[in-house]
């Protein structure tokens, strides 16, 4: 009596395999060695998997055409080597990478192959700030004090009204309350103006935006900017590809950039070791002018056990574990 091939037993494609298949499809939509893909991502429900892949496309090229071939040969390549149906395939464009030749045909001074991320010399400036709030905070408080003033002020010129009662109160406590007086109020007023000049000018002379660090300049007169916390998601996704890797915790300063990863099994020197080469490319990919140092923490999850020894070489027979004796005799 056969089985029925229900009763069998069933197949399960994991996520990462599906994910694998879709970001090595993407790279075999054009020509060799023009597409690459930085991301993919995968979904599997039932017999139905849904896949997201980041590539970086050659340039020039119609991005429209070309993202659409790529879309397409994902999608199949993904369905038919799975044996999943893909009803959804998304691809986003990252990058634009240079052709062989077509700085020559282009007029620009770009080497043959290069990135369009990767600096062609310049100088990497950090992106200004307008300081919007700041300025609009202070220009409307110096807006309705100055406006209060000149009502008083144009009342008394133009209707002869008497000052108002709050103005020769302040004018009173002024004289006899200046800095000059020994009295705290003035002098903690006065310390707060001072406080204010001095958060003024560093507001004027710094460029702020800190959560941006400035990237190599790709051509000239193109500047860019990546967001550190577009930084730290990319530092975690590298990591948490790596076998053994539970839980990451990715930290981006304008200086330092913190990674903290739990260690679920495996070794953790070799662990150590996988985890800081996938940070520094990451890091490297990320085309910054100023790369960040970075500091690797691993800590072992509370599960996690040190691997046995491997199997210990059997021992010499005894014939051969004794001192060779001198041909001499």
């Amino acid at each position: 009596m056969s089985t029925p091939a229900a009763d069998r037993g069933s197949t399960t494609v994991a996520d990462r395999a599906v994910r694998r298949i879709a970001g090595q499809a993407a790279t075999e939509a054009l020509a060799p060695g023009e597409v690459r893909a930085t991301r993919s991502s995968a979904s599997v429900r039932g017999r139905r998997a849904r896949v997201d892949v980041t590539v970086t496309l050659p340039y020039p090229a119609v991005l429209d055409d070309a993202g659409e071939r790529v879309r397409a040969h994902v999608a199949d390549r993904t369905a038919r080597l799975t044996g999943l149906a893909v009803p959804s395939a998304r691809v986003r464009v990252r990058e634009l990478c240079l052709r062989e030749g077509a700085s020559a045909e282009e007029g620009t001074s770009v080497e043959e192959g290069t990135s369009v991320e990767a600096g062609v010399g310049g100088r990497a400036r950090r992106p200004w700030s307008s300081r919007r709030v700041p300025v609009a905070a202070l220009t409307f408080a110096a807006a309705v004090v100055c406006g209060v003033f000149l009502y008083d002020v144009l009342a008394v010129r133009t209707a002869d009204r008497p000052p108002a009662g709050w103005r020769a109160d302040l004018m009173g406590w002024l004289t006899t309350h200046g800095p000059d007086s020994g009295l705290w109020p003035g002098a903690a007023v006065a310390f707060a103006v001072f406080c204010l000049g001095v958060w003024l000018l560093v507001l004027a002379v710094t460029p702020g935006r800190r959560g941006r660090l400035p990237m190599r300049p790709p051509l000239p007169g193109v500047h860019a900017v990546l967001d550190r916390r577009a930084m730290a998601s990319l530092l975690r996704d590298a990591v948490s590809e790596l076998p053994g890797i539970a839980r990451v915790r990715v930290d981006v300063g304008r200086r330092r950039a913190r990674v903290r990863a739990g260690l679920a099994f495996g070794r953790k020197d070799d662990a150590h070791r996988a985890v800081t080469e996938a940070a520094e490319r990451a890091l490297t990919a990320c085309g910054v002018a100023r790369p960040p140092r970075l500091r690797v923490r691993l800590r072992p999850e509370p599960a996690w056990r040190a691997p046995a020894p491997g199997p210990l070489a059997p021992p010499a027979p005894d014939g051969d574990s004794a001192a060779p004796e001198s041909g001499v005799r």
